[in-house]
């Protein structure tokens, strides 16, 4: 295995392209500064007092677990410290749930005054918290209370797992019979985007022991799992999508439609190239790869506002979100080696960052593009 993982090595795509080292580390500086410390219509992080802060879904004027967690994966790639701390005060103050089935899970939706909007969980925020934790372990070492980052990470993780095995107490996050993450607890389908592969291969060193194993067949099952629901000559996947891997259509009048590839789908083909960078080479990564961004240049006429089914018929919408699609598109690139790999990187280089209202999930999938194609995206390891 040649990933970065084992050889400590992380690959700087836009170096390949001519850009020079302080340009790379001065655009990933700058986007974080503005992320975090633009102007109002820039910014998508909030301090509050003296020590919280929270990330805004600027599009539905919340705090989500998804945010939040992305915000303290931000943090503790860029070594910020301090923020990370707030991010993570705000949630375990205002999103952690201590009482009901879904105790010891956070509220997937507050306010931003810190008011609970739902009482239910949404595990890519728990995945995200427990890696982020992990990795502010290993960089900066466990502090006390809410801050012993790798024992807090470890609690995250035994009650996603866990939760459900003595009556009343509510359900895993993960089936355990196929080791696929559910798209929220009480639901038989998941979500391609949720699947981690190269976050659960690290679960499976620093977890509590007794699960280790469970999270090491994890990984395996959801590489399987994403090799299915990613579409064999388009690359492209659903936003919800049954355990066989085919896009979901049912719970629409619940949840709406998403059996296409639109928003939530979008994060799909990052989270594989991630997976790649880390911990391949995998053939079938590099192939998905490749055909999305072939669909993507000629299917789709490099245009960044069409929305697919999963085969690549279009569908008469318009993407909420193409600066994502962008980044994504140019992240593919970590497992890609087609004709378009560069062009997808340098057509990202030369994107801006969204301003707006919708601007919050586009940036950060943005963020986590530069990062990783700058080669800053890194595992940070602990000791066993």
């Amino acid at each position: 295995m040649c990933g970065a993982f084992y050889t400590g090595e992380y690959d700087n795509w836009f170096l390949r392209l001519g850009y020079s080292e302080e340009e790379v580390s001065r655009k990933i500086e700058q986007t974080f500064l503005t992320l975090f410390y633009g102007a109002e219509e820039e910014r998508i992080y909030h301090p509050v007092g003296s020590d919280m802060g929270y990330i805004e879904d600027t599009g539905n004027h919340d705090v989500r677990t998804e945010g939040m967690s992305y915000g303290m994966m931000m943090c503790v790639q860029m070594n910020r410290r301090d923020e990370f701390d707030r991010i993570w005060k705000w949630a375990k103050t205002y999103m952690y749930m201590e009482s009901g089935e879904n105790a010891g899970y956070f509220a997937w939706s507050c306010a931003t005054d810190g008011t609970k909007n739902s009482y239910g969980p949404a595990p890519d925020g728990e995945e995200f918290f427990a890696m982020a934790l992990f990795f502010a372990s290993a960089r900066w070492g466990d502090g006390e209370g809410i801050f012993a980052y790798s024992r807090e990470a470890r609690k995250i993780l035994r009650d996603c797992l866990h939760k459900g095995e003595k009556p009343g107490t509510g359900r895993a996050m993960w089936n355990r019979e196929n080791r696929l993450i559910r798209f929220i607890p009480d639901c038989e389908f998941t979500d391609p985007s949720y699947h981690l592969p190269h976050f659960y291969e690290l679960f499976a060193l620093w977890a509590d022991e007794e699960d280790r194993a469970f999270w090491k067949k994890a990984a395996e099952a959801s590489r399987q799992y994403l090799r299915k629901a990613c579409h064999p000559l388009t690359g492209l996947s659903a936003e919800y999508a049954d355990y066989d891997g085919k896009p979901h259509t049912g719970d629409t009048e619940k949840f709406g439609r998403h059996d296409w590839y639109y928003s939530d789908a979008y994060r799909t083909i990052a989270n594989i190239g991630l997976d790649y960078a880390w911990f391949g080479p995998h053939e079938w990564e590099r192939e998905t790869a490749n055909r999305l961004q072939k669909f993507y240049s000629e299917d789709a006429g490099e245009s960044l506002d069409g929305v697919y089914l999963t085969d690549g018929t279009p569908v008469d919408q318009r993407a909420l979100h193409p600066t994502a699609v962008a980044a994504v598109n140019a992240q593919a690139s970590l497992a890609a080696d087609g004709p378009y790999a560069k062009e997808w990187v340098r057509r990202f280089w030369e994107t801006p960052l969204r301003t707006g209202g919708r601007r919050y999930y586009d940036n950060c999938l943005y963020f986590f593009a530069l990062l990783a194609l700058g080669g800053e995206y890194r595992i940070w390891k602990r000791e066993t």
